[in-house]
């Protein structure tokens, strides 16, 4: 571990989580079983990639898209392959816990969350239960809202959970005082035992630390924007097939399966090359636990039994959550929105605790473009102008007038 941590120039913690993604292989030490003994090939190439991103234009790109968090957070992270909220295991955390306790924990609050306080509000109320109606009442709840700065924290914590509680209620849930897990098993008329398992997906579900919708939740935050505007904002971005709407495309491929069979399909996604959504997930190279956590509570469909084995026999890839949330509304026969709407209201938790973290932070999350388009005309013609008495004079050095200190900073203005 010492020696790992001083090549990387990381603390342990750092390893734990480029072990825990997949980075860095790991194996008992047979000498010391105390110890571990990490991959001298993985150690190596981490190093490399890291000298590499010191590099500005670099560091730039991989603060966006390269695969280490580039904004400090207390509220979860990844350890020994296991989601956890505030340093508690987020799925040991799912089997007795309720999202009104996940809320607590992941906002900091001193009170215990209560979403019933808007769930009878009729904006809440407004139109058919849905998605539809989910991001209405918050688009309008966004129009008038008022600023987080200058505002206490507890203050904040109230307005949280009377949005939660009427998102739920919009997606469906039915107003009242019991947790939300019960107002939406009343809501889409399930038995106490399904409220159950709607409990554990929601907590499961809360947070799973800084996607992008929750950055651009954070990013709204910084701008002083309300909560209610965070919110929206870190929804809509959920709402993509490649995001929280995930299980959306599992439920298709669940219904080709219904209809065509599951070799048929699996046969038909292998041959073209076509990914098979809800299977396999870049945090988890041994299976996602809130997927197994999840489908070790209830017995999907045999046909679907049949096709998730099929696939991890074939593919190597394990179901993740997505595939576990489909399979339980499929099963149970929820409403056709259910998976997006269980998925969007536990998450909201999560959205609201990334917005209320980051106003901790006074600087406007603002990041720099690296323009790539064509040259501006004007720029492209005092160019022209310039490299014939450029070239004429000295090919081996600064342009007369010009130190030699200096050449590189036109060089390097040119090139930016």
């Amino acid at each position: 571990m010492d020696e790992a941590c001083r090549l990387l120039g990381v603390q342990p913690q750092t390893v734990y989580a480029y072990v825990s993604r997949g980075k860095l292989e790991v194996m008992p030490d047979p000498v010391d079983t105390r110890r571990s003994l990490y991959r001298a090939e993985d150690v190596a190439g981490l190093a490399k990639r890291k000298q590499a991103g010191r590099k500005h234009e670099t560091l730039a790109a991989n603060t966006l898209f390269g695969s280490e968090p580039s904004i400090p957070t207390a509220l979860c992270s990844f350890f020994r392959g296991r989601p956890h909220y505030r340093g508690q295991d987020a799925v040991n955390l799912a089997r007795t816990a309720t999202l009104e306790d996940a809320a607590q924990l992941l906002w900091d609050a001193e009170q215990p969350a209560d979403f019933s306080d808007a769930a009878s509000s009729p904006t809440a109320r407004s139109g058919k239960p849905g998605r539809i109606a989910g991001f209405t009442v918050l688009a309008s709840l966004s129009a008038g809202g008022h600023s987080t700065r200058g505002r206490l924290t507890r203050v904040l914590h109230h307005e949280a959970q009377g949005l939660v509680g009427q998102l739920a209620t919009a997606f469906g849930a039915q107003p009242g005082r019991q947790p939300l897990h019960l107002r939406f098993a009343k809501g889409w008329k399930q038995p106490p035992e399904v409220a159950e398992l709607l409990r554990t997906a929601m907590v499961l579900l809360a947070d799973h630390e800084l996607t992008s919708s929750a950055f651009v939740a954070r990013i709204a935050a910084s701008t002083g924007a309300s909560l209610p505007a965070c919110l929206l904002a870190g929804l809509t971005t959920l709402s993509g097939p490649l995001h929280g709407d995930a299980s959306g495309r599992v439920q298709s491929l669940f219904s080709e399966v219904e209809r065509l069979g599951d070799d048929k399909v699996v046969a038909h996604y292998l041959s073209t090359g076509l990914p098979l959504a809800g299977f396999g997930h870049h945090l988890y190279p041994d299976g996602d636990p809130r997927a197994a956590a999840l489908l070790a509570l209830f017995e999907p469909p045999d046909v679907i039994v049949r096709f998730i084995e099929k696939v991890t026999a074939l593919t190597g890839l394990q179901p993740n959550i997505d595939v576990a949330l489909a399979a339980l509304v499929a099963h149970y026969r929820m409403p056709a929105d259910a998976a997006f709407g269980l998925f969007a209201t536990a998450r909201s938790v999560g959205l609201l605790a990334h917005s209320l973290e980051q106003l901790g932070v006074p600087q406007v999350i603002r990041p720099r473009g690296r323009y790539v388009g064509p040259m501006p005309e004007a720029e492209a013609a005092r160019a022209v102008a310039i490299a014939p008495r450029s070239s004429s004079r000295r090919t081996d050095g600064p342009p007369p007038g010009q130190s030699a200190a200096r050449a590189p900073d036109r060089k390097r203005a040119s090139a930016e």
